[in-house]
Order: C-alpha cells, then sequence, then structure tokens
C-alpha cells in the first residue's frame, strides 16, 4: 500500500492490525468502565481531595517505577510473550479488586493498593505494545497506526465512563471490577493467536540493566528524543489537574451522581475521537511545534472552565473541546517518539516517554491534590491552566521534530574489525581509534563536522570520546572513543544507520591521505580477565 493511499484508517485492512485494534478497544473500554468504578468508589470511602488525587498517583507512578525496565525487556526478549504475561497479571488484579468489593472488605488502602497492581501491569505492557505497531504496519502506515491507537484509547474513554456510570449506578463498583477482567482475555486471546516471526539479532544480546543504561545514554545524546520528553513531561504535570479534580469537582461542586460524572468523563472523550479528523488537516496545514501550542493554549482553557463552570452543559461543551486538543497533542508527542528512534531502541525510547508522561501525571496529581486542600478547587485549576501556559516557553528550546522522512535503517557499513584471535565478548573496555589526515587550512570546519560524530558515537555506546591533534604533524588528527565491552561495540556497528553514516561521510570527506582513516580496535591489557 503507498503513503499517498494511506488514510487515518487504512492499517485496519491489516487483519493482525485490525484484530489486535478490536481487542485494545475492549479492553481501554473495560479499563475507563473500571476508572470510574474506582474513583467513584474512593469518593465514597473518603471523599477527600488528598485520598481521590492519589487514585491517579497509584495508576500511574507505577509507570514511574518501571517504565525503563519493561522497555528493556521489550527489546531484549519476545514482546509477544511480555505482552501476555501483563494481560494475565492485570486479569489476576482486577478479579482480585472485584471479588474484595463484592465481599464489602475494600477500603481506601486496598482500593490504592490493587490500583497500583492494575497500574503494574498496564507499566510492563505500554512499552511492548507500542512498539510492536512497526511490526504490524509498513513504514508509510506508522503514523496513521499510532493515530488509531489513540482512537481506539479515545473510542473507550468517550463510551467507557458512561457506560461505567451506567452499570456502577445500577450494580455498583464490583460490577466494572469483573467486567474489566473479562476484557483483558479477549487480548490475551489474539497475542496468543499470532505467530510472531522471530526477528534475529545482528549483535549480541543484550542484559536488562545494561540494555537500561543503553536507552538512557542514547535519550542523553539525541535532541531529537529529550525535546519530546521534556515537552511530554512539561505539559502532563499541568495537564494532570484536570484529571485528577475531576471526580472531586463532579461530586462536591457540581452534586452530579455516577452517570452524569461518566458523561462529563465521555466528554472529554468524544473530543479526541473527534480530534482524529482534526489531526491529518492540522499536520498538512500547520507544523508540530504549532499544533501542540494550539492544543496546550485549548487544554489550559478546558482546565480552568472545570474549575469554574457550573453549568453542566457548558462544561460538556468546554471538555469536548478539551479533548480535542488532548488528542493533538498527546499524538503528536507520541508519534515524534515512534519516528525519530530506530528499531533497536524504541520500547526503550517509548517507555522514556511512558515514564515522563506518567511520571508528571502521578507527580502533579499528588500535588495538585496537596494545593487544592489549602486553597480550593477552583483557585488550584486555575494555577494549573495558567501553569500550563507557562510552559510553553520550553518551545524554542525544545522543538518537536517529525522523523518520517528518516531513514533510521541499519547501514552496516562499519567494517568489521580485524583480530588474530575473537576478543571474548564481555571482555574490555575497548579503545577505538580513526587517524585522519586533512587540509590544516580546514581544521575548524573539520572539529565543527566531528562534533556530530561525537554525539552518534556516545549515544551507541561509547562512555568517552575524543578529538587529537598532532603537534608534530599539523593536519593529523586521531579520534578516540572508549567503549565498555568488545559486544557493546559490536552492537554499535549494528546500531549507526542510514542518517548516521551521512554524517560520517561528512566528516571523513575532509580526510586528504593516500588510504581512507586508518582504525585500530585496542583490548584493555588483560581485558577484563582476572
Amino acid at each position: 500500500m503507498s503513503e499517498s493511499k494511506s488514510t487515518t484508517w487504512s492499517p485496519l485492512r491489516l487483519p493482525l492490525f485490525r484484530a489486535l485494534w478490536l481487542a485494545a478497544v475492549a479492553s481501554n473500554v473495560g479499563t475507563w468502565m473500571h476508572n470510574v468504578g474506582a474513583e467513584w468508589l474512593m469518593t465514597t470511602l473518603a471523599p477527600t481531595p488528598l485520598l481521590v488525587a492519589l487514585m491517579q498517583t497509584a495508576e500511574t507512578a507505577p509507570t514511574f517505577l518501571l517504565a525503563l525496565p519493561a522497555g528493556a525487556l521489550a527489546d531484549i526478549v519476545d514482546r509477544r510473550r511480555l505482552l501476555i504475561f501483563s494481560q494475565a497479571w492485570m486479569l489476576v488484579a482486577a478479579v482480585g479488586l472485584a471479588a474484595a468489593t463484592l465481599a464489602g472488605v475494600t477500603t481506601p488502602s486496598v482500593l490504592l493498593v490493587l490500583t497500583f497492581a492494575l497500574g503494574l501491569g498496564a507499566a510492563m505492557n505500554a512499552p511492548a505494545w507500542q512498539a510492536i505497531v512497526p511490526e504490524l504496519v509498513p513504514r508509510g502506515e506508522l503514523t496513521s497506526a499510532v493515530s488509531l491507537n489513540s482512537v481506539a484509547f479515545n473510542i473507550a474513554r468517550a463510551v467507557g465512563p458512561a457506560l461505567g456510570g451506567v452499570i456502577v449506578a445500577a450494580a455498583g463498583s464490583w460490577a466494572v471490577f469483573l467486567l474489566n477482567s473479562c476484557s483483558f482475555v479477549g487480548v490475551i486471546f489474539v497475542l496468543y493467536r499470532w505467530r510472531r516471526e522471530k526477528v534475529e539479532s545482528i549483535s549480541p544480546t543484550e542484559r536488562v540493566l545494561g540494555a537500561m543504561r543503553a536507552g538512557l545514554r542514547y535519550a542523553r545524546h539525541a535532541p531529537e528524543l529529550k525535546s519530546v520528553l521534556v515537552r511530554t513531561a512539561v505539559f502532563a504535570l499541568c495537564a494532570s489537574a484536570l484529571w485528577a479534580m475531576m471526580p472531586l469537582v463532579a461530586r462536591t461542586e457540581l452534586k452530579l451522581n455516577a452517570l452524569q460524572y461518566g458523561l462529563l468523563l465521555g466528554c472529554l472523550g468524544a473530543g479526541a475521537v473527534a480530534g482524529v479528523f482534526v489531526i491529518p488537516w492540522a499536520r498538512r496545514s500547520i507544523s508540530t511545534n504549532l499544533l501542540v501550542v494550539l492544543g496546550t493554549v485549548v487544554f489550559a482553557g478546558a482546565t480552568a472552565a472545570l474549575g469554574y463552570l457550573m453549568n453542566y452543559a457548558l462544561l460538556c461543551v468546554a471538555l469536548l473541546a478539551g479533548g480535542v486538543a488532548w488528542m493533538t497533542t498527546m499524538s503528536s508527542f507520541n508519534v515524534s517518539v515512534q519516528t525519530v528512534v530506530p528499531e533497536w531502541v524504541r520500547a526503550r525510547a517509548l517507555a522514556l516517554y511512558l515514564l515522563a508522561f506518567f511520571g508528571s501525571l502521578a507527580v502533579g496529581a499528588a500535588t495538585w491534590g496537596a494545593v487544592a486542600e489549602r486553597v480550593g478547587l477552583g483557585w488550584t485549576l486555575f494555577t494549573a491552566a495558567v501553569a500550563m501556559l507557562v510552559g510553553l516557553a520550553a518551545t524554542p528550546f525544545f522543538p518537536l521534530r517529525g522523523g518520517e522522512g528518516l531513514d533510521l535503517n541499519p547501514s552496516l557499513h562499519w567494517t568489521d574489525p580485524t583480530f588474530v584471535q575473537e576478543p571474548n565478548p564481555e571482555h574490555g573496555p575497548v579503545l577505538v581509534t580513526v587517524e585522519y589526515v586533512i587540509d590544516p587550512a580546514r581544521s575548524e570546519e573539520f572539529a565543527r563536522a566531528m562534533k556530530e560524530m561525537k554525539r552518534i558515537v556516545r549515544r551507541d555506546g561509547a562512555s568517552a570520546w575524543g578529538l587529537f591533534e598532532d603537534t608534530a604533524q599539523p593536519g593529523r588528527y586521531l579520534e578516540t572513543f572508549l567503549v565498555e565491552s568488545w559486544a557493546e561495540h559490536m552492537r554499535q556497528h549494528a546500531r549507526v544507520t542510514n542518517e548516521d553514516r551521512a554524517v560520517q561521510e561528512r566528516a571523513r570527506s575532509f580526510h586528504v591521505g593516500d588510504a581512507p582513516p586508518v582504525v585500530t580496535h585496542l583490548l584493555a591489557e588483560n581485558g577484563g580477565r582476572p
């Protein structure tokens, strides 16, 4: 399918993506029904701003704790098996909460603990779930597929809360907890039937701790990824006020029942679904940065409206607009992450994105809850809206870049090292040197070109990098970098992309020697052996 014929809905023509998407819709509906039941139950058990806000913290804090380990696992183990395990974990936690509530033994502590347990499963699930999308669709369909995953989430947000409100009002919170547990069964069934092709690694297998370090190192030296993480964290920290305070505003200020509260949440979801039709037009007309700025401004308005609008119908309209803004902003962040990183680190990049998002939601929810206990709901929501607008000051310093045109496939152009006897993969560190001979008159230009090489080499595995000029022979330069082990250096060879190759060719164009730059590999004495 050509990219020119790609639409928002075209990935649904692919049977596997369609099956997983439909299962995700059902599961997300169950999750939103569950959230309404849990939050409403907490307002019954302990109607205080702090404890109600802690519900969101319990939901999102596990992602803050487990996102990076989960992302590392998703990059080095079979993602299908990891997804089945995490879905089964959430199934057990939801059944436990349903049984405890039906038996009448659920207390605020029990509710928070079991909500936290569900969050643990969601944290393990999220990076792998998002990272499998490029396996399910062609690259030309990736943006549409990411948007469709957001559609699945927001269709559920539109339907789930209202449906959950009806069920809670009719039968009680235990019923939505039980229905949520059933929704995980469908996802497990589709994943079980998926015969995922085994992905052959072209580099030595990583270990979890090493993979986590590699992910953090990559983010540190990848400006495109760093920009998304900072912008996401700033937005979510302020946006968390709306999500955290909404149950209490509905219960204590607007005097709504469970059904009306569910419909209020449903307006946000319906707005987000409507945003799907806005996004394709908006991306053709304005830049990603401007789209995020506009989305932030509108969502800030919806946050302030929640604090001061007492008219239910007008508030529903404001939240519809807020849903559109939420969808356009979060979809822009998500697509940016998916398209600016290569396959080998995709799940870890997504994990860091989720860490920034959910960590900020968790911290923000607890913070705004504590503030609300002192200054009231209205002032808290107004302050959060103003803070959201102030956060836009980060835009020029951390611009978002769309990566749809980047070629991030492995270039495999680094020449394999020569050796008399192949080193043990765990031995190291390894010192790599590259000798250049350039025109001394172009030394400053060469040094600038090598700064980009430094970023790439450090990003992909080097713990140190340097560029040295020979004092006895002007124009002779030695590039050096240190890698912790032979295996990690072999991974470097596999990580270099076609985009990186263009940077290296630019740097090597300065070389004027008769032969190509000489590359040497030196293993530390004893190579790490005792």
